[in-house]
């Protein structure tokens, strides 16, 4: 097989604000590694560069000779093994995937509230069938979870992987890219098929606590009781049964979590779709959460912390390289800016355990505004999470 049948990729990740030198050169570098015609490009780049984007990316696209480049707003910017938080930059991923057919979708809220179905979807994309979508939204101006609850119905199965943008100090900051501009759009998905499997990690950075629990009462998002009892009496004893010297740093970070499936015999980690608890009465005995629980589904306590957080990613990784046989050649990573150094306390946490359990693979990403990713077979909007495409040969 000849290297340009190969699926190649390469990656750079440059800081400091704007100069035309340096992102010629970056993408001059990264062109020359890949070694073959660029398919598709990524770019996340910080608010800082608005003022240049069109020069900025008309630089990336001749230099690195990219006739399709996606990309978005970064609050931060990761790139192989590294996060940059703090710091102007931006982060560039070259893709030569010559087996797989790549169609790009940019869409609104107007189109969302248009939908009639499934078929809407796949006559707006001019996609029926895809393995896998990339996709950017704007946390603002488009109503993700309903567009997500439509866009499963309509692509059941296939792996939907992606962010939110962020950056700056207003939505008006926010922005989406393709090629050479800034779109209006308020979405963009990239649907890859065939020559190139996808395999999402998922890190909601929680550990369960107490026992999984049947909801046996609930109203709109509260629990009302879990197994018979008062939900918040059982939040109550599962905190109490913590060590004492877990129990400080239990305060503020226990979630509800619900499980993804009835048809597990034994819940573990990563069965759960994590959600917050908003609140919780005494008196009533009801526990208020960011979802809409079901009589019969089975709830879990779960605790986030830095602990949880790094050793439940370590554990994904390790399961999708052991268990799924993962071998990446490139990844994409969307990491909340709740993680990065104010939950780790450390610098480069969710890029270096991606480069220690696969080796430093071209990667590229940003901290999000909410990450997007499947638990289960269903697509959600997470926080807290660190959400990556494992891009693998088929």
């Amino acid at each position: 097989m000849t290297a340009s049948s190969k699926n190649r990729a390469a990656s750079r990740l440059e800081t400091g604000p704007f100069r035309e030198e340096q992102v010629r050169a970056a993408a001059a570098a990264a062109r020359e590694e890949l070694g073959a015609e660029v398919s598709v490009g990524w770019v996340f780049v910080t608010s800082d560069y608005a003022p240049h984007l069109a020069e900025f990316l008309e630089l990336v696209r001749i230099h690195g000779r990219v006739p399709l480049l996606l990309g978005g707003s970064a609050a931060g910017i990761i790139g192989t093994g590294r996060e940059e938080e703090d710091q102007p930059g931006f982060s560039l991923l070259l893709l030569h995937l010559p087996a797989t057919r790549l169609t790009p979708f940019a869409f609104t809220q107007a189109q969302l509230e248009e939908s009639s179905g499934p078929a809407f979807w796949h006559m707006e994309s001019g996609v029926e069938e895809a393995d896998a979508w990339i996709v950017l939204a704007h946390p603002a101006r488009l109503a993700v979870d309903r567009w997500l609850t439509q866009w499963d119905a309509a692509y059941a199965g296939v792996p939907t992987i992606g962010g939110l943008v962020s950056g700056g100090e207003s939505a008006d900051d926010l922005f989406l890219l393709r090629d050479g501009e800034k779109i209006a759009a308020d979405g963009l998905a990239l649907a890859l098929r065939g020559g190139v499997r996808v395999a999402p990690i998922v890190s909601q950075g929680c550990q369960p606590i107490g026992e999984p629990l049947t909801v046996t009462s609930a109203q709109r998002n509260l629990v009302l009781t879990l197994g018979k009892r008062p939900a918040y009496q059982v939040l109550n004893g599962v905190f109490l049964a913590l060590p004492k010297r877990d129990q400080a740093r239990a305060r503020g970070n226990i979630f509800a979590g619900l499980a993804v499936s009835e048809y597990i015999e034994e819940f573990k980690r990563g069965d759960f779709l994590i959600r917050n608890i908003l609140g919780a009465d005494p008196d009533s005995g009801a526990v208020a959460i960011g979802a809409a629980p079901r009589v019969g589904q089975t709830l879990q306590y779960q605790l986030r912390d830095r602990d949880a957080a790094d050793e439940d990613l370590r554990e994904l990784a390790a399961a999708a390289r052991d268990d799924d046989h993962a071998r990446p050649f490139a990844a994409l990573l969307f990491s909340c800016n709740g993680r990065g150094q104010g939950l780790f306390r450390a610098p480069h946490h969710d890029a270096s355990v991606l480069a220690e359990t696969f080796g430093p693979k071209p990667l590229a990403g940003f901290f999000c505004n909410g990450e997007i990713g499947p638990v289960g077979r269903r697509t959600f909007l997470h926080g807290y999470t660190a959400s990556a495409a494992l891009l693998c040969d088929a």
